[in-house]
């Protein structure tokens, strides 16, 4: 079972768009959208595995110029 994930990011001013578009592009980012709020975008990934899903975040997401901080919130089948 795949391991899925919503990806809270908050952006520099002025930067949600490019930011969106930039994670949409991204290996197993299903989708990127802008949002009003707390946090600038969300997005939802999905990866084989939570450290597989760790090291999209770490190594791909965070690295996006514009973005200050990321929340990742698992999602969970009860």
């Amino acid at each position: 079972m795949a391991v899925n994930a919503y990806i809270l990011i908050q952006t520099e001013v002025g930067k949600a768009a490019a930011v969106a578009s930039e994670v949409g592009q991204i290996t197993g980012v299903v989708s990127a959208d802008d949002v009003t709020g707390p946090y600038d975008v969300i997005a939802k990934a999905e990866a084989d595995t939570v450290d597989e899903l760790g090291k999209m975040v770490v190594s791909r997401v965070q690295m996006i110029d514009g973005i200050t901080r990321t929340l990742t919130c698992p999602v969970v089948h009860l």
